[in-house]
């Protein structure tokens, strides 16, 4: 399994890395929250540009992203634009969402970004090729806020999301009962030992789901996500907590 290297850092070795999502307004407000992610834990900062109140005018949304960049410095940058259909804040058509996150590649300020599965294959592999022509890595998504899909389902959409490929597949579900947070946790370690080329990214929603985001070590999950104020998906917890609970793990293993 080959990690993913973004700057001075490496997704898919040692303890699960942790990203900390932007999900504010305003340029000032998106700018003083990646000031209070430098100061904690985490490796990963998430723009959620969806979140965003110009999110309609690149214009701003690249003048936004130079000050971030300077405010991170060599922190890891992921560019996401969440839609509505996969719980995000904003609807986006098809077009309109390729030309975004190719615009976005393209400004040479972001490491990684995220396109979601359910665009069409055509429309993912257009952003992972204009990604990859620029340097940037991509995560290819899925999320399901309403249930959890069988464990079949689950390594199907990981391994196309390799296939079309994605530097890192993603999927976010939601449980159910606690047997959907196993049915998660088993097809991530099937999928992680039997399929995986790289790093996978898996993570059961909801307070139920919340031990999906601390034992990515021992099932697979390469990246997991927390917060440093607002919360982006249900079931995240503070990044010094986080934290704490990973090292804990890591410690045992």
């Amino acid at each position: 399994m080959n990690p993913v290297k973004v700057r001075n850092l490496e997704i898919g070795t040692g303890i699960p890395k942790i990203c900390v999502p932007i999900v504010e307004k305003t340029k000032k407000a998106v700018l003083e929250a990646a000031d209070r992610i430098t100061e904690t834990k985490a490796q990963v900062a998430e723009w959620r540009v969806d979140w965003y109140e110009d999110a309609s005018d690149f214009s701003k949304i690249k003048e936004t992203l130079e000050e971030m960049r300077d405010v991170l410095g060599e922190m890891p940058l992921l560019f996401t634009f969440r839609t509505l259909k996969e719980g995000g804040e904003k609807q986006i058509n098809s077009e309109d969402y390729i030309k975004l996150n190719q615009n976005a590649a393209e400004t040479g300020l972001i490491d990684l970004l995220d396109a979601e599965l359910f665009t069409g294959d055509e429309a993912v592999k257009k952003i992972i090729d204009t990604a990859h022509r620029y340097g940037v890595r991509t995560v290819v998504s899925s999320h399901d806020f309403e249930k959890t899909p069988p464990r079949e389902e689950i390594v199907f959409r990981l391994r196309k999301m390799q296939e079309l490929g994605a530097d890192i597949p993603k999927i976010a579900v939601m449980p159910r009962n606690r047997k959907d947070v196993l049915t998660l946790l088993a097809a991530t370690e099937e999928m992680f030992s039997n399929y995986a080329d790289g790093p996978i990214i898996t993570m059961s929603m909801s307070g139920i789901g919340s031990i999906s985001r601390l034992c990515g070590e021992v099932f697979g999950s390469a990246l997991t996500f927390g917060a440093a104020g607002q919360t982006s998906a249900p079931g995240q917890m503070d990044v010094k907590d986080l934290a704490e609970g990973l090292a804990l793990i890591h410690r045992g293993l």
